[in-house]
């Protein structure tokens, strides 16, 4: 999108449809490790399930409050120029603060520029008490470039870090229907044939990758959700008292430091949020916004719930893998996943 431009509710719909496989690949795919990760400690399931009903209000609260509150409504606003990421608000807070230890100041810069890097006489006379601190200490510039680059690496890393969990954890509904020999020997392959194959589509672009992996990603929420419905209505209708944030207390009075250790699981379920803003320069908060709110958020949600409660009628647990997420398709179906 053409920053200025005002976009219509078709090219919305479309850059909203398109986003589905390209910003919410991760995020969409995390159901299939979460409740895994995080029940793969030593932490036992009692008859009341405030374990697994506390793990369903700490996934509720931090989806809702991280992707939905803070990055839907809160970051995708302060774009730069159209553009999202970490370098974004970094030339956002150089154009109103000379903070900046890059040569972005230059004419020629400026002339190839679309905004300009001059500020009002006014602003320059009534500025905060926070620009000038930082423009007054070169070291205060340093360890914010610094912050820059870590929070960029950081980025980097999940991005190649992200897509072979997910990719290994979809795969790994394999092991339902192979012994564990089979399994060995063969999810491992399948998982690294597919990544390659993803790696390989990435230098056709972003508009051709989000039409390619779009209809997989609408198709398996529309799954998801239809699943989590299912199991709601059929194994425990009362699991969405687990919305209650009392429970997140009563999970971590019972667990104690098991229940602590167990947190890095549950932070599993926010993987891929960061997408959204970083990938804003290729859509557009609008579209961005829709898909999050209209589909994605509801999908995730209904999963967790659905595979929730499930668990809740399921405490005998022979190995970690029985608490992933393909345990608790009904029937026969789960070999079609």
């Amino acid at each position: 999108m053409e920053p200025g431009k005002r976009e219509t509710w078709r090219t919305t719909m479309l850059l909203a449809y398109q986003s589905l496989g390209v910003v919410y690949g991760d995020l969409s795919i995390s159901p299939l490790y979460v409740y895994k990760s995080t029940f793969a400690d030593d932490i036992t399931h009692t008859d009341s399930n405030d374990e697994i009903l506390g793990v369903l209000s700490f996934v509720f609260w931090t989806l809702t409050l991280i992707p939905l509150l803070k990055y839907v409504s809160i970051v995708l606003r302060a774009d730069d120029n159209g553009e999202g990421g970490t370098f974004a608000l970094y030339s956002l807070i150089c154009r109103h603060a000379n903070v900046s230890l890059l040569p972005n100041r230059q004419l020629a810069d400026q002339d190839l520029s679309t905004y300009s890097l001059e500020r009002p006489p006014e602003e320059v006379a009534d500025g905060s008490r926070v620009r000038r601190w930082l423009e007054g200490h070169r070291s205060l510039k340093t360890a914010l470039l610094v912050m820059v680059m870590i929070g960029t690496c950081m980025v980097i890393g999940d991005g190649v870090l992200t897509p072979v969990i997910s990719v290994f954890s979809a795969v790994s509904g394999l092991e339902l229907s192979l012994s564990k020999h089979q399994h060995e020997y063969a999810v491992t392959p399948i998982t690294c044939a597919i990544i390659v194959f993803l790696f390989a589509l990435q230098h056709y672009g972003t508009h051709r990758v989000g039409f390619l992996f779009a209809p997989i990603i609408l198709a398996w929420l529309i799954c998801m959700s239809a699943l989590g419905v299912y199991n709601i209505i059929y194994w425990n209708p009362q699991v969405y008292m687990a919305l209650n944030p009392v429970y997140m207390f009563k999970f971590l009075k019972k667990t104690k430091k098991s229940g602590w250790m167990s947190l890095g699981g549950i932070l599993l379920c926010m993987t891929g949020s960061e997408a959204m803003f970083a990938d804003l320069g290729h859509f557009s908060y609008s579209a961005i916004q829709l898909a999050f709110t209209s589909l994605v958020y509801p999908a995730l949600i209904l999963g967790y719930m659905g595979q929730a409660a499930y668990l809740t009628k399921h405490h005998d647990f022979d190995s970690s893998y029985q608490i992933g997420y393909y345990i608790s398709v009904p029937g026969t179906y789960c070999l079609l996943f």
